[in-house]
């Protein structure tokens, strides 16, 4: 069974950064794409950040464009997120999304709190 557990969520001050990890268990292969979304109270879940981890290729939302960084991570169907410069609109939880032969995988979530 595939699980996909995310981890480094917390509480930082405007202008910190925070690293997110995203770790897939249970599948041997290699995933298509690793991404990350966010959900803020009372918005729809946004897309972050994408790496296609055969390739490494990566797209950002206008909105972290400059500040997030994804990345693959040395182990495979692995991926981090490095957040810099947070702002207090960044809070929300975010969740790792991994596509697997077009099925996607989806973890429980860590929250990121910016204080202004």
């Amino acid at each position: 069974q595939v699980q996909v557990v995310e981890s480094g969520g917390g509480l930082v001050q405007s202008g910190g950064s925070l690293t997110l990890s995203c770790a897939v268990s249970g599948f041997t292969g290699r995933s298509n794409s690793m991404s990350w979304y966010r959900q803020a109270p009372g918005k729809e879940r946004e897309l972050v950040a994408t790496v296609y981890t055969g390739g490494g290729s990566t797209k950002y939302s206008e909105s972290v464009k400059g500040r997030f960084t994804i990345s693959r991570g040395d182990t495979l169907n692995t991926a981090t997120l490095q957040m810099n410069t947070l702002r207090p609109e960044d809070t929300a939880v975010y969740y790792c999304n991994v596509d697997i032969w077009g099925n996607d995988y989806w973890g429980q979530g860590t929250q990121v709190s910016v204080s202004s």
